[in-house]
């Protein structure tokens, strides 16, 4: 992703479910562009924890207990509180208020036809019964993004429908009051479009999959995870040709080996035979140990002081809200439901 796409005047907002830590997908689709981005504009980082909770009902202390792990994630891999404000979703009131006006504004039929929310239902296996909760978050995306009159939200490709609606919402509620108060905003998506693969192969690193490699792996989980990745089935000597198109341990060779010339070389040889599948794993894991060891000890040494973190969580909280609140306020005066 470019950073010269944003400027100095732009208004960042993005975020992560509190769902559990941070992996390396996270890492690639986002969260370097972040730790870019919050030095050429104001960015807002939210922790999801209510929007977690559309599909975690019951799981109450795992979602508490990951607004921590996500946080330390943030602060390890480099995002920097004086820079970006960090702040805990369900601690600004003024995002359910929001959302409860712009539900009004958006129909059933309209949020049944979301692509990213069909994929993500079918993901779930909801079938018909699915979270009315999970349905409108759509509605209560809107809400945390115009909120803080972001342009720009940086997203992979699969979430541009919901910035889409996101501006159908700000475009309906402007042309209710027939003033312009809410702000319409544009997808950063990434340049290369980059998703990391899970370890097993599938098309996407997930937590609930089981095929994620979290920013807080230790030295033996990083090597144990390189060991299992997918490969080319059809790769069963040393001396056989070899597939490099769908290979797991190429993919990630190709996003985190700065070498690519080396790369390149790997490839070729790979694809003409003589080149072992575990001469390809110990590079891989050798680039992943020094990529990972300083976010892993700078983890350490940050949840070693919890109350320290929670501060600056506390602190940026209550920046957030002043921004919320002087929205909040415009919206309700053009309704004109401000009576005192």
């Amino acid at each position: 992703m470019s950073t010269q796409a944003v400027t100095s005047q732009d208004i960042i907002l993005t975020g992560d479910r509190t769902t559990g830590p941070l992996h390396l997908g996270h890492y690639v689709g986002s969260l370097q562009n972040r730790i870019k981005l919050q030095d050429v504009c104001r960015q807002y980082l939210l922790l999801a924890d209510a929007q977690a909770l559309t599909d975690n009902m019951g799981n109450y202390v795992k979602v508490r207990d990951n607004v921590l792990q996500v946080a330390l994630d943030y602060l390890a891999a480099g995002i920097d509180p004086a820079k970006s404000t960090i702040f805990i979703q369900s601690l600004v009131p003024e995002l359910p208020e929001l959302f409860s006006y712009y539900l009004n504004l958006v129909t059933v039929s309209r949020l049944e036809r979301n692509p990213t929310i069909k994929d993500e239902i079918k993901l779930r296996g909801f079938e018909r019964d699915i979270p009315s909760g999970f349905m409108t978050y759509p509605v209560a995306q809107a809400a945390d993004i115009s909120a803080f009159k972001a342009t720009v939200v940086p997203v992979g490709a699969d979430q541009i429908p919901m910035i889409e609606q996101t501006n159908e919402v700000v475009r309906k509620f402007n042309a209710s009051v027939n003033q312009d108060i809410l702000v319409e905003c544009r997808a950063l998506v990434p340049e290369n479009g980059a998703r990391l693969p899970g370890i097993d192969g599938k098309a996407k690193m997930s937590k609930s999959l089981g095929n994620s490699l979290t920013l807080g792996a230790s030295a033996e989980d990083i090597t144990k995870a390189v060991k299992m990745m997918y490969t080319d089935p059809n790769h069963l000597r040393v001396a056989d040709p070899g597939q490099v198109e769908g290979n797991v341990v190429f993919t990630y060779l190709d996003i985190f080996d700065t070498d690519t010339a080396a790369v390149e070389e790997l490839k070729a040889h790979y694809r003409r035979g003589g080149l072992g599948d575990m001469v390809i794993k110990r590079r891989l894991e050798e680039i992943l140990q020094t990529l990972l060891a300083p976010i892993r000890a700078r983890r350490e040494q940050l949840a070693a002081d919890p109350e320290h973190v929670m501060g600056i969580l506390r602190a940026g909280t209550d920046k957030a809200r002043e921004q919320t609140a002087a929205t909040l306020d415009a919206v309700k005066r053009a309704m004109g439901i401000v009576y005192f």
